[in-house]
């Protein structure tokens, strides 16, 4: 199972994310480094486990307020051999492909971002991304067909709970055995909860390709060895 830190970027700084609840986020402090700059947050989490891959939200292109590409090209160049995987709000079928072809990183089309199944199959036909099935309090976002069927799914789908990002109430088990029972064989990774390394050992059982992580990195829950035994 791989794990994946998480920097949430808004405002060109990373933010604690926390619930979903993105008015009311603020630039982030951690034990990792000093401020919260993108490069020095993403080099104190790096500094952690030999991780192969990093998520970006650009909140602000999620948003419609501009996006951190320039950061990001900044991010990919000093880290090389990273798998950078960048949520940018974008469902356009151009620009989507764009990301496929120049970067900086592999697009992640957020089931939010999706205004219609056909806007989603659109956005799914230019190939090369990750699909975030995301979902609220209030339950699934975006068309509830994309979430009803799996034929939709491309090979790599997240299953992003934002209530329990940065809540600390463990990962949705049961949202997760749902999505893998209807999979087809599809990877499927979690995002949101995770407390500890008992945590992840649950979701390694259930069978999940991979956790996306956050708060247990900055806050020390997850110890070095703990993250060791997965990333090796």
């Amino acid at each position: 199972m791989e794990l994946i830190p998480v920097i949430d970027l808004m405002g060109g700084a990373v933010v604690h994310a926390r619930r979903g609840a993105r008015d009311a986020y603020r630039p982030i402090e951690t034990p990792l480094c000093a401020g919260a700059g993108p490069l020095d947050v993403a080099d104190g989490l790096l500094a952690l486990g030999a991780f192969r891959t990093l998520y970006i939200a650009d909140l602000d292109a999620i948003a419609g307020k501009g996006g951190h590409d320039a950061v990001l090209g900044r991010l990919a160049a000093r880290h090389p051999a990273l798998a950078l995987w960048v949520d940018a709000g974008e469902a356009n079928p151009e620009a989507l492909a764009g990301r496929v072809a120049q970067g900086p990183g592999r697009p992640v089309v957020g089931s939010e971002s999706l205004a219609s199944l056909d806007a989603a199959v659109e956005a799914l036909a230019a190939g090369g991304g990750v699909l975030s099935l995301d979902y609220g309090p209030e339950g699934p976002r975006g068309p509830a067909e994309l979430h009803a069927r799996p034929s939709l799914w491309p090979d790599a789908v997240i299953v992003m709970t934002l209530a329990r990002v940065g809540a600390g109430e463990g990962p949705d088990l049961d949202r997760l055995g749902d999505i893998l029972a209807r999979a087809e064989g599809r990877r499927v990774y979690a995002a949101g909860g995770v407390r500890d390394v008992a945590d992840l050992h649950r979701l390694a059982d259930l069978g999940v390709a991979g956790v996306l992580l956050a708060s247990a990195l900055h806050d020390g829950r997850l110890s070095r060895h703990d993250i060791g035994t997965f990333t090796g």
